[in-house]
């Protein structure tokens, strides 16, 4: 089974940055697409972005308003959300998650994922 591993999570305050690590163990399968979701305590997990195998689909939530980036590296078998003018109300633990199959465009924010990492905290005080 393919396993997930979160990191880059911390403490900031609002109108910082940080930048969330997600490194599989192996390889996923080659069409698969990965993203970000996160969830506050008491709130339901949503969706923050995707990126499909090659990086020419990618969907962001509408929260995001072009402060978050997400990328991937697959020689490193590795995907990255980059987080830049964080807010209290970002604060939640962010997981990352790949599906087996190929799902790109709008699919991508409510796919099934297959995989799914332990989630990293990141906490933004005002």
């Amino acid at each position: 089974q393919v396993q997930l591993v979160e990191s880059g999570g911390g403490l900031v305050q609002a109108g910082g940055s940080l930048r969330l690590s997600c490194v599989a163990s192996r390889r996923t399968f080659s069409m698969a697409a990965m993203g970000w979701f996160r969830q506050a305590p008491g709130k339901e997990r949503e969706f923050v972005a995707a990126i499909n195998w090659t990086g020419s689909s990618i969907s962001y939530a509408d929260f995001v308003k072009g402060r978050f980036t997400i990328s991937r590296d697959n020689a490193q078998n590795a995907v990255y959300l980059q987080m830049t003018g964080l807010k209290p109300e970002d604060t939640a633990v962010y997981s990352c998650a790949a599906t087996r199959g190929t799902v790109v465009g709008p699919a991508m924010r409510s796919a099934r994922y297959d995989y799914w990492g332990q989630g990293t905290q990141v906490t933004v005080s005002s």
